[in-house]
């Protein structure tokens, strides 16, 4: 087998016009990691490549592991969905080189006009994703009802002081890297509810001292084994108990919705390196029938139609 065999050995895009669409799935679910509370893993089930993620992340197994330590690059290019992830990682990159500027300015500027435009994509991505379920039972309502209890309270926790040993670390990595492809649960919100998230970009910020070079390693080694553990449990339970999963899923990210109201008065915040971070917040009633609320609504009502109508174009697509 040859090098271009091997990379179409994988799923992925076969036009460049598919290599673009997913490019601009990537780009998406990159401004998802860039607004506070808000997850990559939540734009991927909007944009119907949930199962493909979590099955291209579980591709890196022991045998991708066992061609690169023999030094076979094309056995390794051969088992992992690289076809499918390298464009989907290109949109994800872009996106947060080139948004995250404008969108923490935007957030900073017009904070309910980008929360109600989240608002409306994540509330009809719930119906989307729920859909999904397709039997109606009560085994399935519960699941639905115990997921969005959970992240509701989930996101309403106030960060906690803990240990910067390595081995906590790791373990903030692992769990961290999961809420990053759940839909609803923001990976940075649980490194800021853990009480990391401080630490870690410390590090980032100056990677080339010896402590920081430790940390680091430890963090990226806790990512690689948290992603690649939960993605073969998440397979799993996609496979075996799909209908539970997917109202598991669909009410994280209903519970979530109380992090994305737009309207919120903040109750404590902590400033690091110049940057406010919120700790607490309460949501409140938006006032009513001014040009703010008038603008928010319409762009609750646009990201609502954008979902549906990509649902829409979606299963015209396939049917």
């Amino acid at each position: 087998m040859n090098f271009i065999q091997a990379w179409k050995n994988g799923p992925g895009p076969e036009s460049i016009r598919d290599y673009l669409v997913l490019i601009l799935k990537g780009i998406c679910m990159g401004v998802a990691d860039i607004i506070p509370g808000v997850s990559g893993g939540t734009m991927a089930f909007i944009t119907g490549i949930y199962d493909n993620l979590i099955d291209s992340i579980r591709s890196f197994n022991g045998k991708f592991i066992k061609s690169l330590l023999k030094f076979d690059l094309t056995g390794a290019v051969a088992e992992a969905h690289l076809r499918f992830l390298i464009p989907l990682l290109f949109g994800i990159v872009v996106a947060m080189v080139s948004m995250a500027r404008v969108i923490h300015t935007l957030l900073g500027t017009h904070p309910v006009q980008v929360w109600s435009l989240f608002f409306g994509l994540i509330a009809a991505s719930i119906l989307v994703v729920g859909r999904r379920v397709g039997e109606f039972s009560t085994k399935n309502v519960l699941s639905g009802v115990v997921g969005a209890v959970f992240s509701y309270f989930l996101v309403g926790l106030i960060p906690v002081t803990t240990p910067d040993t390595l081995w906590f670390v790791f373990l903030c990595a692992s769990i961290s890297i999961c809420a990053m492809i759940l839909p609803g649960i923001s990976g940075a919100f649980i490194l800021l509810l853990l009480g990391k998230y401080e630490f870690i970009t410390g590090a980032i910020r100056n990677p080339a001292t010896l402590d920081n070079g430790a940390i680091l390693m430890a963090f990226v080694c806790g990512c690689a084994f948290g992603i690649s553990l939960f993605s073969r449990v998440l397979h799993f339970l996609l496979e075996k108990h799909h209908a539970l999963t997917v109202s598991l899923l669909t009410g994280f990210m209903a519970g979530a919705m109380r992090k994305i109201w737009p309207w919120k008065e903040v109750l404590d915040s902590v400033v690091i390196r110049g940057k406010t971070h919120v700790l607490s917040e309460a949501n409140v009633l938006p006032p009513a029938y001014d040009g703010e609320f008038a603008s928010a609504v319409l762009l609750m009502v646009a990201g609502f139609a954008a979902v549906i109508i990509l649902e829409w174009v979606s299963s015209a697509k396939d049917s």
